[in-house]
């Protein structure tokens, strides 16, 4: 899915799903995978092109762009001349890690090479629940309010 620019948003913000909103920010899948190379700490320009070769240096260059415009990365200079950043995930882009494990595991159960998260300690393959810390408890999708939205 290739980003969608402000003007060309089928609905006004008001009317836009919580999905649509997230999509909005990280939608592509360029943005989504250099979320993920950069969950292991700070990265330079050419590190992220070694890490992602299919990725073409414009394209890599405006994700880059995009998700510090949307707060997820940020990034630092670490030469002035010629100036040269090392980027970094930012809180918000932190919390797309858990987000990132379910669509990597949703992927792994659907391909015929791939592997679901196993708990270490057992093999199980793991499943994912919605968790409310307040009661400590598991919480079906029934519970979690009237939503305008299928996805939260």
């Amino acid at each position: 899915m290739e980003y969608v620019s402000e003007t060309a948003r089928p609905y006004p913000p008001a009317t836009r799903t919580p999905l649509e909103a997230a999509l909005d920010r990280v939608g592509d899948r360029w943005s989504l995978l250099l979320v993920d190379a950069l969950l292991v700490g700070g990265r330079r320009f050419g590190e992220l092109r070694e890490e992602l070769p299919g990725l073409a240096p414009n394209i890599l260059t405006d994700r880059l762009r995009r998700l510090e415009r949307e707060g997820i990365i940020v990034a630092s200079p670490y030469s002035t001349r010629p100036p040269r950043m090392e980027y970094a995930l930012t809180g918000d882009g932190r919390d797309l890690a858990s987000t990132l494990r379910l669509l990597a595991d949703w992927g792994a159960r659907r391909d015929a090479h791939g592997e679901p998260l196993r708990h270490d300690r057992c093999g199980t393959a793991v499943e994912a629940r919605w968790y409310c810390p307040t009661c400590a408890l598991a919480v079906s999708d029934a519970e979690t309010g009237d939503q305008k939205s299928r996805l939260l």
